[in-house]
């Protein structure tokens, strides 16, 4: 509700019972507001009345309300019921207001009024294209969809057309032959992997429709978000909240969000659309739970990042990244607390220059490059906060979701004890970015050569190696006797939005501004849970 005292020219006026009292109701073209008729005082004063207020765009729906016995068809008119949203910190909850009358002339002229209204808010969608992906997570999305969605969109009359996928790819197929124009939005019910795929897939298909190849371009169409995930930091990026019917009110009610989005390559070849990648330890710890697919995913999880770090060591790399503009900061020369505030500064000035721009930044030469070779625990290029109850404040708290650019966390060879203590600070108040071996840079682009590695992995590395001290490779320090070989065409696990990619050589990584729409809108932090426990 929202109470203002700007007056507008009122449409329409009628008295309505709200709740058992009689109320003097107006309508205008932004707001509804009622206001208790009391009597006068015996001093002939009318008792102060405090009229209530409920915004139009709000409203997601109106419809008459009838009396009816079971079975009935018709019924007597009751009035209107307007259904809205009311929202308690970062969750969006359904609200009914009923306005009882019993007369069926004024019931159906505010009726037809209120639904022309809230129709002329041109972002809300009419019809959606909606895929699901039954085996996300604990394989509840069709549940959630039914039982949480469906009601929201049939109560706003929004046409749906629903493919339920059957593999990894399924929607990219679809899309490539869909009729998009439709259709005002599409809908991804799933996790991380899926919302990624459907974004790939329609950049993918705005530049075949755009005859584009060489470039990105932006989807037509945005794209909605309905968490059923393990994590689900898109959704929470632009939500807050892992909730489905606060989701499915942002795209009812037509909240658009511009965001960042990240192209990788690998040779010249395009990979995927995404919006983070993790390689090093964030890449092996994926790739040992794909290993356990049979076990539930949270146990899944845990598991993988508890014997990851058992097995911790660096990556010989070589990592160069194009800065931000009018970001003045060198990743390997300014690390900790004095680095994140004056990020926040950067990336303020960074977020104002770039709303103003629509197209990528100008391609940048040789020399703006900055590149460093050294052994490195995790390397994470993220253009969203990642957002998730177990980092409220997201894996790239420095970032935002359209602010032009994207964050690049290195995290160098430490001990295990000190990179845990970097871990579980995600879940904590912050601090995460305080420790000398971490260092953060917005970027517009970074280029990561993995240089050398063991020449397998070796699951027989013993697990009581000294744990306050750098991980060291076997044989390092005496350059006769290293064992470190090059990998040649062997590929290096990545995690790019949950999913598992191999790749076997340099990936380059570009930041494309405010490539595409998501329903939802910009938060700061997200809703906090339960930690990881395996700590």
């Amino acid at each position: 509700m929202f109470v203002s005292s700007v007056s507008e020219r009122v449409i329409l006026r009628g008295i309505f019972k709200v709740g058992k009292k009689s109320h003097d109701v107006l309508l205008s073209q932004t707001r509804l507001t009622w206001t208790p008729i009391v009597p006068e005082t015996p001093t002939g004063e009318a008792a102060p009345r405090r009229p209530g207020v409920l915004r139009l765009q709000d409203v997601f729906s109106v419809k008459v309300k009838r009396r009816r016995a079971a079975g009935q068809v018709g019924g007597a008119v009751l009035g209107v019921a307007l259904f809205w949203c009311r929202r308690r910190g970062r969750r969006l909850e359904e609200e009914t207001l009923h306005l009882h009358n019993a007369s069926v002339e004024t019931t159906h002229t505010w009726y037809e009024q209120v639904k022309e209204l809230i129709a002329g808010f041109p972002s809300r969608p009419r019809a959606l294209k909606v895929f699901i992906n039954p085996s996300s997570h604990k394989k509840e999305a069709v549940h959630v969809y039914r039982e949480h969605v469906a009601p929201l969109f049939k109560m706003a009359d929004i046409r749906t057309d629903i493919t339920v996928t059957e593999r990894k790819g399924h929607a990219l197929s679809v899309i490539k032959e869909c009729k998009l124009d439709q259709f005002d939005g599409v809908v991804c019910v799933g996790g991380d992997g899926s919302v990624a795929e459907l974004c790939h897939a329609l950049v993918l298909r705005a530049q075949l429709d755009a005859d584009q190849p060489e470039k990105p371009v932006r989807p037509a169409i945005p794209v909605g978000i309905i968490p059923a995930g393990s994590t689900d930091v898109v959704s929470c990026s632009v939500h807050g909240v892992r909730d489905p019917v606060t989701a499915a009110l942002h795209i009812v009610l037509g909240h658009l969000q511009q965001v960042d989005m990240c192209s990788f390559w690998c040779l010249g070849e395009l990979l995927r659309f995404g919006f983070s990648a993790m390689f090093g330890f964030g890449g092996r710890s994926l790739a040992r739970a794909e290993k356990k697919r049979w076990m539930p995913s949270t146990q899944r999880r845990e598991y993988a990042l508890v014997k990851t770090l058992a097995k911790l060591r660096p990556e010989e790399c070589q990592l160069s990244f194009l800065p931000a503009k009018k970001s003045n900061h060198s990743l390997f020369g300014c690390r900790g607390h004095d680095q994140d505030q004056d990020q926040d500064q950067d990336q303020d000035q960074d977020q104002d220059q770039s709303r103003d721009q629509d197209q990528d930044p100008e391609p940048e030469g040789e020399e703006s490059w900055r590149t460093n070779q050294g052994q490195y625990l995790s390397i994470s290029i993220m253009s969203i906060p990642c957002l998730s109850p177990h980092a409220p404040r997201g894996l790239a708290p420095n970032t935002s979701v359209a602010n032009g650019s994207a964050s690049l966390i290195a995290v160098q060879n430490a001990s295990r004890s000190e990179f845990v203590k970097h871990l579980k600070r995600f879940n904590s108040s912050g601090g995460e970015f305080s420790f000398s071996f971490v260092e953060i840079q917005p970027v517009a682009a970074v280029r990561l050569r993995p240089r050398s590695v063991i020449g397998c992995e070796d699951d027989s590395e013993d697990e009581g190696e000294a744990k306050t001290s750098p991980i060291m490779h076997r044989g390092e320090g005496d350059p006769k006797t290293s064992p470190i070989m090059h990998r040649g065409g062997a590929a290096f696990p990545w995690n790019i939005d949950g999913e598992l990619l191999e790749v076997a050589g340099e990936v380059l990584v570009r930041v494309h501004p405010r490539l595409i729409f998501l329903y939802g809108e910009e938060v700061d932090e997200a809703e906090s849970s339960v930690s990881c426990s395996c700590f």
